[in-house]
């Protein structure tokens, strides 16, 4: 057994220093008490190719962008790069992070589901389909992610799931709210979800009820 001629203690496995002073260990060193994590060394090796790989793309993209004006193909009045850069950011510091042991299913759907959806959206803009994008892919988006939301609360026993599907239902009801107030037509999908979003609602009411009002108590007082 290894000890510290500093602070005069003895120190067990394989420790080259005093884990208390970080002095130099003096004796015999004993079988480490802890493996070796070959399989975490691996996966950290790996993170760092992809982290390289994403930023060394979005540089390049950046860079033929703005330095050299190159345009993927005719009629390309915008910095592509912007949205490029985007996508690998948002995937590397947002999505990929969702995917973490511990997460609850609904919180990873929900997240992973509107993120992409949001930058969707701002890339339907640039490209001219932004309608399509907002008045169609979206509620039916909202639509059945609210399905699957509802499906997970009913059979979650540790109340996670309901958070989700409550925002989710708040996701669903606000659009129609919004042109309604603003004088705009109300496309007939956010319609749709609308009428979905109070039958999950009374769904959530009467399967859930407790849950439902202990979490939208706990909101409220935050």
């Amino acid at each position: 057994m290894k000890t510290c001629p500093y602070c005069k203690i003895e120190v067990g496995g394989d420790l080259k220093k005093c884990p208390v002073c970080q002095s130099k260990l003096s004796g015999e060193a004993e079988a480490t008490y802890f493996p070796v994590q070959t399989t975490l060394k691996i996966t950290s090796f790996f993170y760092k190719i992809q982290l390289f790989i994403v930023w060394a793309v979005v540089i390049a993209g950046l860079g033929a962008d703005f330095m050299f004006d190159i345009r993927p193909w005719a009629g390309f009045d915008f910095h592509w790069s912007l949205l490029l850069a985007m996508w690998l950011v948002v995937f590397e510091f947002g999505i990929i992070r969702l995917f973490k042991r511990g997460l609850s299913s609904s919180r990873i759907m929900t997240l992973f589901v509107f993120i992409v959806l949001i930058m969707f959206c701002i890339t339907a803009y640039y490209f001219d389909f932004f309608h399509l994008a907002t008045d169609w892919v979206a509620p039916i988006v909202v639509m059945l992610t609210l399905v699957a939301n509802f499906v997970l609360a009913m059979i979650d026993s540790s109340g996670n799931a309901m958070i989700y599907l409550l925002t989710n239902l708040f996701v669903g009801i606000l659009p129609y709210i919004v042109f309604r107030f603003s004088g705009r037509d109300c496309p007939v999908t956010w319609m749709i979800c609308l009428l979905a979003s109070v039958i999950l609602l009374v769904g959530a009411i009467i399967f859930k009820g407790r849950e439902v009002a202990s979490e939208i108590h706990r909101r409220l007082n935050m």
